[in-house]
């Protein structure tokens, strides 16, 4: 059987890291489309009694802008390893809480980021559970959450992430 990740965790752990760790207020929104154009994507991939991955997808510009907001300095003008580092680390934030509420035992992957314009990212053996649009003033960026069809049930534990100000 396989486990349902609910979008209201997946939202609850997105929101609560982009207003913790970078004074980002974001919230779930209905977009039914991707970005096209030049886009960056980062993973990270959980393996144990779990198997899935965790996806962040967002433009050039939103890119440059997390990571100046991560790392405390004026947005790069255009992506480098500080904006690379700075959206695979939100991949393993978000991966690694969505890890945290369920009861898996499942390692986490180092991250990796896809940039250009003309790909599609496809986690071979799995399929999308959850793929959720989030709005901020800067526009729309994207979370997804893909699981392989056959895997062990890991039940999600039902708390609340907590801002730790």
């Amino acid at each position: 059987m396989a486990t349902e990740v609910s979008v209201e965790i997946v939202a609850q752990i997105v929101e609560s890291i982009f207003v913790t760790m970078m004074d980002l207020e974001v919230s779930a929104s209905e977009t039914p489309s991707l970005p096209v154009g030049d886009r960056l994507t980062s993973s990270v991939y959980l393996e144990g009694d779990w198997n899935g991955a965790v996806s962040l997808e967002c433009n050039r510009e939103q890119a440059c802008q997390f990571a100046g907001r991560l790392l405390s300095m004026d947005p790069p003008a255009t992506v480098d390893d500080d904006v690379r580092d700075a959206l695979g680390e939100l991949a393993n934030m978000i991966g690694g809480n969505l890890k945290s509420s369920m009861d898996a035992n499942a390692r986490l992957s180092m991250p990796s980021v896809i940039v250009g314009g003309d790909y599609e990212l496809r986690i071979c053996g799995s399929e999308i559970r959850n793929r959720l649009a989030f709005r901020l003033d800067e526009g729309h960026f994207w979370v997804t959450v893909s699981a392989k069809d056959d895997e062990k049930s890991a039940t999600p534990r039902q708390h609340s992430l907590t801002n730790t100000d």
